[in-house]
């Protein structure tokens, strides 16, 4: 990938199928320890297309865009701005918190991605519904996420706990490093429930995997009273409007690390720095995209809600802080 110099770069053209996407600044630096840019940026989303697009497709879109790039300020932006191309694909979200609407990106193409690059989104943070029926989502996520003393290798074995317990409920998963210190396991789930049984569902299946591994895993909510060396399962990723990196989103960290799906025979072998937007081309061209059938069946919760039956998990009032609601 090029090296910039400190000039940001005269505008250039990108053809992204029928489209001609304009790249404003591409010789802008948005990491700092290789030095990739703007254009290499681009040139990243080009290269995993059929990826990223696969894992945005039809979903309303939180874009978590750098300016300035990834060591300046970070700007959370769910409404698509004034003067956004008209064959964009965006979906009307209400937000009750707020009392207001606002229109999100969702990726229909991989022009809109392209765009998005543009607008300086560095990391796609996806809904887990899709805007025909934004209230049901389609997708439950685990979310393995390691405390500040907790070491890559505990988030390793849970890794396979997980996969055990999804064995025997009969489900896939599709795993993906999160680009950080931690593992998301992607599960496609048939939309008859709202984000409320989700979550519920959620809570029962992470309370079974801290039964079975006590010694590394908590489920307690607030951070001050859990181990700091245990892993979080966190099941509030499924509550409504609280999204993720994608797979294949770039991550906002100078060394441009990727959330990249990987294979479960993998996780032993793996480092969290490993994929980053130098390496995963390369990947996808050798591999492909590993969650290619995550399309292919949607697993149903009937069990895991039986489960929360018998654990009296109710819909619960705990939640994360809400980001606000942004330009």
């Amino acid at each position: 990938m090029a090296k910039a110099s400190n000039d940001a770069g005269e505008p250039i053209e990108l053809p992204v199928g029928d489209r001609i996407i304009r790249l404003s600044s591409p010789e802008r630096v948005y990491f700092a320890e290789r030095g990739e840019t703007k254009r290499d940026l681009a040139e990243y989303y080009l290269a995993v297309g059929d990826g990223i697009v696969r894992a945005l497709r039809e979903r309303p879109c939180m874009l978590h865009r750098f300016p300035q790039g990834v060591d300046g300020k970070k700007v959370h932006q769910k409404r698509i701005p004034a003067g956004a191309p008209d064959w964009l694909e965006t979906v009307e979200l209400w937000f009750p918190r707020f009392g207001r609407t606002a229109d999100e990106l969702c990726v229909t193409e991989l022009g809109s991605v392209i765009w998005a690059v543009q607008m300086s989104t560095v990391e796609f943070h996806p809904w887990n519904s899709r805007r025909d029926d934004p209230e049901s989502p389609d997708e439950w996520r685990i979310d393995l996420d390691p405390m500040p003393d907790c070491p890559f290798s505990r988030i390793q074995r849970v890794a396979h706990v997980v996969e055990e317990v999804l064995d025997e409920l009969g489900m896939r998963g599709f795993p993906k490093t999160s680009g950080g210190r931690g593992l998301h396991i992607y599960v496609r789930i048939e939309p008859e429930w709202g984000f409320a049984d989700v979550r519920r569902a959620a809570l029962a299946f992470a309370r079974e995997i801290e039964r079975r591994a006590p010694d590394d895993v908590t489920t307690t909510w607030w951070r001050k009273d859990r181990d700091p060396t245990a892993v979080f399962v966190d099941y509030n990723q499924n509550t409504r409007d609280h999204t993720m990196a994608s797979a294949y989103s770039v991550r906002g960290n100078p060394r441009g690390t990727v959330s990249a799906p990987i294979r479960w025979d993998e996780i032993d072998d793996i480092a969290p720095d490993d994929f980053t937007i130098a390496t995963m081309p390369d990947r996808f061209v050798e591999i492909g995209d590993l969650h290619a059938e995550i399309d292919d069946v949607a697993h149903r919760l009937d069990t895991l809600l039986e489960w929360a039956d018998r654990d009296d998990i109710g819909v619960g009032t705990d939640e994360p802080d809400v980001i606000d609601m942004d330009r």
